[in-house]
C-alpha cells in the first residue's frame, strides 16, 4: 500500500493564540478555524528556539541546536553557523524512501553568500543566500526557494542556477501558486512538500491592503502584558522605541491582516488536495517556527522564553483518522521528524532527540517537557565575552515547559551577572507573575541540568 504524502507548511513568526478558533485574539482564520475543528491540535506545541535559522535546522534534523550547531540566525561573519551538507535531515530520510520531495520559500539555513564575495554571482544581499543543488538541499528534488529576505510583495527565489527568478506579487500567494503546481504534477507519486511561507515576519507594512482592511470594523483589544514604552528586543539590539495605542494597534491589524491572508492561500490548499482525492492520504501539518511578542512585556519579535514567543500552532491532520483531537502533551521542534516518520510508516536507524507523539494521537499520554533555548549570535556580544575569556555558548537563556509550569535558567549576555531563575505557572497565561523554585516545581530545574549535561550545554557552569 502507498504510504501517506506529507505537506508539511510552516509561517514565519506566527504565535500559538494569533488564530480565530484559539479564541484569545480576534484573528479572523475560517479556513484554518474548520481545519482545525475537524482534526488534531497540539495545544502546547513550543519552538525549540525562537529564532528562525535554528528553529529551521531542529524542524529538519530533529536536534538541539547545541547537537546541529545552528545556534542563532545564518548572517554574514558568523562561520561555521548553518546546516552542514553532512546533517541527516528529514528530507534526506523521504528521498532514501522514494519520495517526491519538494521544498518552497524561505530555507535560512546556508552561510550569506556575502561571506564568500562582495558581489556574489547569485546577486544574494545581507543574510541571502544561493543553496545550489546537492548534499546543501538536504534531500529535496524540487527547489524554489532563497536564504532570507522579507520583501514580501517583491520576493525572489532560486531554484538550480544562481539566476535569481525576481516576482511582484505576494510571497504567499507567488509560493502557493508554486506549491499547487508542484502537487498537480505529482499527485500520481507518493509526495513531500514543505512549504515555508515568511509572513507574518516583519515588516507588517508589506501585505496586500485587503486583508488589512478586514480589520477595519474589529475592536483590537490590547493584552495586559504589553508595554508600549521604551520597546526593545530581548537581547538589546534594536534603538528603543515607543508606540501611541493606536499606532499599536494598527500594527496588530496587520499582523493579524498577514496571518488572515496566510489562511486564505491554506484554505485553496486543502480544497486542492479534496478535490483531486488526495486529502485522506496526506499528513498535513500546519504549524510555525517560532512566534512574536508584538510588545508584550515591552518586548519586540522574539529570541526571549515568554510565551508569545516560544509558542506555535500545530495542528494535524490524516484524512479522518485523528478527528476533534486535543492534546495538551508538550511538542517542540525535536519531536517533529520522529512524530511524522512514525506517522508514514518510515522505519530508520538514524536517532533523535525528540520522541515520536503519535501514540498520543491514539488517546495515550506521554510525559514529555519541551526545551526551548536561545544563544547570542550578536557578534559584538560573543567579542565582548571572548575578550572576557568567556565563553559565549555559556550564555542566553533554556527553559523547560511541561503542563503545569515553565522553568527558565538565564545568564545575561553581559557576562557580569549570576544566573537567574523564573518559574512560571501554566494558568498565568499573561507570566506576570513569576514563582520562586521551590519542592513543588523544583522538578523541572533538575530535569534541565540533567538535559546540560547529556547535551553538553553550559548554562548551568
Amino acid at each position: 500500500m502507498k504510504k501517506p504524502n506529507l505537506l508539511f507548511i510552516f509561517a514565519d513568526q506566527w504565535r500559538r493564540e494569533s488564530i480565530g478558533f484559539m479564541e484569545k485574539e480576534k484573528v479572523i482564520t475560517p479556513n484554518i478555524d474548520n481545519f482545525a475543528k475537524n482534526n488534531a491540535i497540539f495545544e502546547k506545541a513550543y519552538s525549540t528556539c525562537p529564532l528562525c535559522s535554528p528553529s529551521r535546522a531542529t524542524i529538519l534534523t530533529g536536534k538541539y541546536p547545541i547537537a546541529h550547531n545552528v545556534i542563532t540566525n545564518c548572517k554574514p561573519n558568523l562561520f561555521n553557523n548553518f546546516l552542514s551538507p553532512n546533517e541527516i535531515t528529514i528530507g534526506d530520510i523521504l528521498k532514501n524512501n522514494n519520495y517526491s520531495t519538494g521544498y518552497i520559500g524561505k530555507w535560512h539555513l546556508d552561510q550569506p553568500d556575502i561571506d564568500f564575495s562582495k558581489n556574489p554571482i547569485s546577486k544574494a544581499k545581507n543574510w541571502d543566500a544561493y543553496t545550489p543543488p546537492g548534499p546543501k538541499r538536504h534531500g529535496f528534488d524540487f527547489w524554489y526557494s532563497y536564504g532570507a529576505d522579507d520583501n514580501h510583495l517583491s520576493p525572489h527565489y532560486w531554484q538550480d542556477s544562481h539566476e535569481q527568478i525576481k516576482v511582484n506579487e505576494w510571497s504567499v500567494k507567488h509560493e502557493t501558486d508554486i506549491a499547487l503546481d508542484f502537487l498537480n504534477k505529482n499527485k500520481e507519486n507518493q509526495f513531500a512538500l514543505f512549504l515555508s511561507w515568511n509572513p507574518p515576519h516583519t515588516p507588517l507594512d508589506l501585505i496586500p491592503q485587503k486583508y488589512v482592511d478586514l480589520y477595519d470594523n474589529v475592536d483590537i483589544p490590547i493584552r495586559d502584558n504589553v508595554k508600549l514604552d521604551s520597546i526593545i528586543d530581548h537581547p538589546q539590539t534594536i534603538e528603543p522605541f515607543s508606540l501611541k495605542e493606536t499606532e499599536y494597534i494598527q500594527m496588530v491589524k496587520k499582523y493579524y491582516g498577514a496571518i488572515s491572508g496566510i489562511d486564505e492561500y491554506f484554505g485553496k490548499i486543502i480544497t486542492y488536495l479534496k478535490d483531486n482525492n488526495l486529502y485522506d492520504n496526506t499528513l498535513i501539518i500546519l504549524t510555525a517556527d517560532h512566534g512574536e511578542m508584538l510588545c508584550s512585556h515591552g518586548l519586540w519579535s522574539k529570541h526571549v522564553w515568554y510565551e508569545e514567543s516560544i509558542s506555535v500552532p500545530f495542528i494535524l491532520s490524516l484524512g479522518d483518522q485523528f478527528k476533534n483531537i486535543n492534546i495538551k502533551t508538550p511538542l517542540s521542534g525535536v519531536d517533529i521528524v520522529p512524530t511524522i516518520l512514525s506517522l508514514l510508516n518510515i522505519k530508520t536507524d538514524y536517532s533523535f532527540h525528540g520522541i515520536d507523539l503519535s501514540p498520543t494521537l491514539k488517546g495515550e499520554i506521554l510525559n514529555n517537557k519541551a526545551i526551548t533555548m536561545c544563544y547570542t549570535g550578536n557578534p559584538k556580544i560573543i567579542n565582548n565575552l571572548k575578550l572576557q575569556n568567556k565563553n559565549p555558548l555559556e550564555f542566553g537563556w533554556r527553559a523547560v515547559s511541561d503542563e503545569e509550569y515553565t522553568y527558565v535558567a538565564f545568564k545575561n549576555y553581559n557576562g557580569n551577572e549570576k544566573l537567574k531563575e523564573f518559574i512560571y505557572e501554566a494558568k498565568d497565561i499573561l507570566q506576570l507573575n513569576p514563582l520562586p523554585v521551590s519542592e513543588k516545581n523544583e522538578y523541572l530545574k533538575i530535569y534541565l541540568q540533567n538535559w546540560a549535561v547529556k547535551y553538553n550545554d553550559l548554562i548551568f557552569n
